[in-house]
């Protein structure tokens, strides 16, 4: 079968590789009917490894028709169309006993450390498997995991009616957060916040209530400036840029929550007196628990037009590098890249 496997930076190959074979017990062997990209693959493509084991298969985006069942699964049947959660946990260590399953002491990730479903078939735990309802189509599903992500987030930090909330970032998840915040903020308001004009106009189609590019402005300045001095409920910081953590802090009014979700490449300094002083909570967030934000972005999906507003292109699996992963990487990719793994 066809598969984007990654070797090193700058080195992804479309390669023909063995098909996963019978699948083992608990797991089912899935035929990828359509994957996405995210800027964690683009990354590991432009300086990783960071999160990637060399020689794995891309992909931890994706929707499947069920192929192949192993032994002991009884919740899934051939020909069921389903998404994957993409991250494995052991579901015996503290943190999966918990509920917290992205925390696993053992975490995993299909596309990451197991290969993934930039190919044409892949092999999943059946447990991180859901079915994809029938208004939900495969552009749609594959769209699925990174809802998740966002949604998690928003739970983390307990986005709920009336809040102002204000997202830093509106790229590939940010977009999402904008979209799940403007479904939670019932009567509040949500901000988007970007540089680039083009990604605001998605996120107000997302339903952000309004949006602002900074251009040259202090972006602490800014939030203030919106809120008339008193600063936001909620301040999700999904850039990553090095000032962004700084000024979602100094952007929450007193008693106001940070959710940090960009991923930082150095350390970051804080003024953390004011932040004591003010009694702002700051948060952060990884990946999703599969049980309850899978179902939860499915439905959202399935209900919504979140993936009519952000797609983008759809490329075949030989085209990933050049019309996914490079535009991607030089961010000069416009909606969510999607892959036709059999095209």
């Amino acid at each position: 079968m066809k598969a984007a496997v990654f070797h090193g930076p700058r080195d992804v190959r479309i390669e023909n590789v063995a098909d996963p074979g019978p699948p083992r017990p608990g797991d089912v062997m899935l035929e990828v009917v359509r994957a996405a990209i995210c800027g964690t693959d683009a990354a590991e493509w432009d300086h990783g490894p960071v999160l990637c084991r060399p020689g794995v298969t891309l992909g931890h985006e994706f929707v499947g028709r069920v192929v192949a069942v192993g032994d002991a699964v009884e919740s899934l049947r051939v020909d069921d169309r389903v998404v994957s959660g993409a991250g494995i946990s052991c579901g015996q260590c503290r943190w999966c006993l918990l509920g917290r399953t992205n925390l696993c002491a053992e975490y995993r990730t299909l596309g990451l450390q197991v290969d993934g479903g930039l190919a044409e078939y892949v092999s999943s735990p059946a447990a991180i498997c859901r079915l994809v309802p029938d208004a939900c189509d495969d552009d749609a599903a594959a769209m699925t995991q990174p809802l998740a992500v966002a949604l998690h987030a928003l739970t983390r930090v307990a986005v709920g009616d009336g809040d102002s909330v204000a997202v830093i970032g509106t790229g590939g998840i940010g977009s999402f957060i904008v979209a799940g915040a403007a479904r939670r903020a019932v009567g509040g308001r949500v901000v988007a916040i970007d540089i680039d004009d083009e990604r605001l106009a998605t996120a107000s189609a997302l339903g952000a209530t309004e949006s602002a590019n900074p251009g040259e402005r202090d972006l602490a300045e800014l939030l203030l400036q919106l809120t008339d001095g008193v600063g936001f409920d909620v301040v999700v910081e999904a850039s990553g840029s090095p000032h962004g953590p700084a000024a979602a802090i100094a952007g929450a009014r007193r008693g106001g929550r940070v959710l940090l979700v960009g991923l930082h490449g150095a350390p970051r300094e804080l003024a953390l007196t004011p932040m004591i002083l003010r009694e702002v909570d700051v948060y952060t967030t990884v990946a999703h628990v599969c049980d309850t934000d899978i179902p939860a972005a499915l439905e959202l999906l399935a209900s919504s037009d979140i993936a009519a507003v952000t797609k983008g292109p759809t490329i075949p699996l030989l085209a990933l590098v050049d019309d996914g992963l490079r535009p991607l990487a030089e961010r000069r990719a416009t909606g969510k890249i999607l892959v036709a793994p059999a095209a």
